[in-house]
């Protein structure tokens, strides 16, 4: 569950660093870079160690990096939706149930 925790919070500081600057094109580009950079060291320091526990809790790294693409397509559709008031469309629904279904493959014993 730590793992999982720490995935999540490090995606939330990723899709900031990656997103956040779409709705403040008035800021210089190299501003924004800068500032993502600052974003993105905090994920990264979450993100390290979430994917050294879950390695020592029997993850392969095939399931961590899905179970990641997971959590990050969650992190960032409600990012998309609540701060880049971007709509939602059913298509993407379909598009997460297929990843779910690659969880469950990649799981699967």
């Amino acid at each position: 569950m730590k793992t999982i925790i720490l995935l999540f919070f490090s995606n939330v500081f990723m899709t900031t660093a990656w997103y956040w600057h779409l709705n403040h094109k008035d800021i210089p580009l190299w501003k924004t870079v800068l500032i993502s950079w600052g974003v993105a060291l905090l994920e990264y320091c979450l993100a390290v160690p979430a994917n050294r526990f879950g390695s020592i809790q029997g993850f392969s790294a095939f399931q961590l990096k899905i179970t990641q693409e997971v959590i990050t397509l969650v992190v960032f559709s409600v990012f998309a939706v609540a701060v880049l008031k971007e709509p939602f469309h059913w298509r993407y629904l379909l598009a997460f149930a297929l990843l779910l279904a690659a969880v469950y493959v990649v799981f699967k014993k």
